[in-house]
């Protein structure tokens, strides 16, 4: 009987954690049938977990209830009391220096990935599908005003479109953007509140789609046009990118020399966006597959089986969505001068004054909406990283190589 191995990747950081991972477990058993054929599918789990961003312990991630670990033909947990053994390794190479190893496995989640991904390839998988801990296996549609929910086979569906494909990615509903519903006023109108967001913006987070969300509450509601016709497409390219996601993302392992590193700037995310920007030349297949993003970790209750009707509209009366808010556009700046570098070098000079100029328009009166003054931290962040972008440039560049050089001796 053929075997196929298959890891499951996790780079978390919340309780919830273990909560999720069961939730994807009894999906796959409940479904794993469908896919026999005369293949074995053996899972393993890969685990990086920081303590220090909920302020957890190790225990809360490697204290996994016994029925899951049975489910699992390896687990691999990688955090600071946990350090790979292939990591170690790769540290006393003399072959590798400190600066190179740092700009794969450094700190952020992008180095968290880094650390799943080559333990996959090290432990020979034949996949690795990548989850997160706030993504749940259900999609949620709208029928007039009432919500209605599905079931999602996430495993199922990565496995059957990943053997002809470099990556495979499904897509997402709920709270996906922390971007609230505003009421504008004289303070804050339309048209200011759309030159932020395009200064802020990518081909994936622009006007037209957060005008939509806004509309909707904040809530993004799964195709029912996609569910029925149940295929996958490629994904195109665009401005030099073919964009992916982090999570509900498979990555064909069989050729190692096909992998690429993900990558952040120091204190910044994006490390999906910067790893759409290195797949021209590789198969993307977005698949028929949703996972319920719970960004505000607000309907942790859907795990224990309470489907609501109707999903709360995320608005401004929330300091704690405020605050979320704030955080993503500092996130979002903080990578933005890096990648409009990286899409559009030649016009990257151009751009950077426009946003700037946008910035300075806008925040004061954002800052006044909001009665918030760290929105003015978003053009200082904004200044900062444009003026180290060649260097975040460079360390971009030198991840790659690095992962090449790593790819070379596995």
């Amino acid at each position: 009987m053929k075997e196929i191995h298959m890891g499951i990747g996790f780079a978390t950081g919340r309780l919830n954690f273990r909560k999720v991972l069961s939730a994807y477990m009894h999906t796959w058993k409940a479904t794993e049938a469908d896919l026999l054929n005369g293949t074995e599918f053996k899972l393993h789990l890969f685990v990086a977990y920081d303590v220090e961003y909920h302020n957890t312990k190790s225990t809360d991630y490697t204290n996994l209830p016994q029925e899951i670990v049975d489910a699992f033909e390896s687990v691999t947990f990688v955090g600071a009391k946990n350090a790979l053994s292939s990591l170690e390794e790769l540290r006393n190479n003399s072959e590798f220096t400190q600066t190179e190893l740092s700009s794969v496995f450094g700190s952020g989640y992008a180095g968290k990935r880094n650390a799943v991904l080559i333990a996959a390839i090290k432990r020979k998988m034949d996949y690795l599908l990548f989850l997160d801990d706030d993504e749940y296996p259900m999609a949620v549609t709208k029928n007039h005003d009432t919500c209605l929910w599905s079931g999602q086979q996430v495993f199922i569906s990565h496995l059957k479109e990943i053997g002809n494909a470099d990556y495979t990615n499904g897509l997402h509903c709920g709270y996906i953007s922390p971007i609230p519903q505003i009421r504008f006023n004289d303070v804050l109108d339309a048209e200011s509140f759309k030159l932020f967001i395009e200064a802020i913006s990518n081909d994936i987070i622009n006007w037209t789609s957060i005008k939509k969300l806004m509309e909707s509450g904040g809530v993004t509601y799964a195709s029912t046009d996609v569910l029925i016709a149940n295929k996958a497409v490629e994904v195109p390219l665009k401005g030099g990118c073919k964009f992916i996601s982090g999570a509900n993302l498979c990555i064909n392992l069989r050729d190692p020399s096909k992998t690429l590193p993900f990558f952040n700037p120091p204190g910044a995310r994006g490390e999906d966006t910067f790893l759409s920007t290195l797949l021209e030349d590789k198969i993307v297949r977005r698949i028929p597959c949703y996972t319920f993003h719970d960004g505000f970790s607000i309907y942790q209750h859907l795990l224990d089986g309470v489907l609501p009707i109707r999903l709360s509209a995320i608005t401004t009366d929330s300091a704690v969505v405020n605050s979320r808010f704030l955080n993503a556009c500092i996130g979002w700046v903080r990578y933005k001068p890096l990648f409009t570098y990286i899409t559009a070098p030649e016009e990257y000079e151009q751009r950077r004054v426009q946003i700037k100029s946008a910035l300075d328009q806008t925040l004061p009166k954002l800052a006044e909406y909001f009665q918030e003054k760290r929105f003015f931290n978003i053009a200082t962040e904004f200044d900062k990283y444009s003026k180290n972008v060649k260097k975040h440039y460079n360390r971009f560049s030198l991840s790659q190589h690095t992962w090449e050089k790593i790819m070379n001796m596995v």
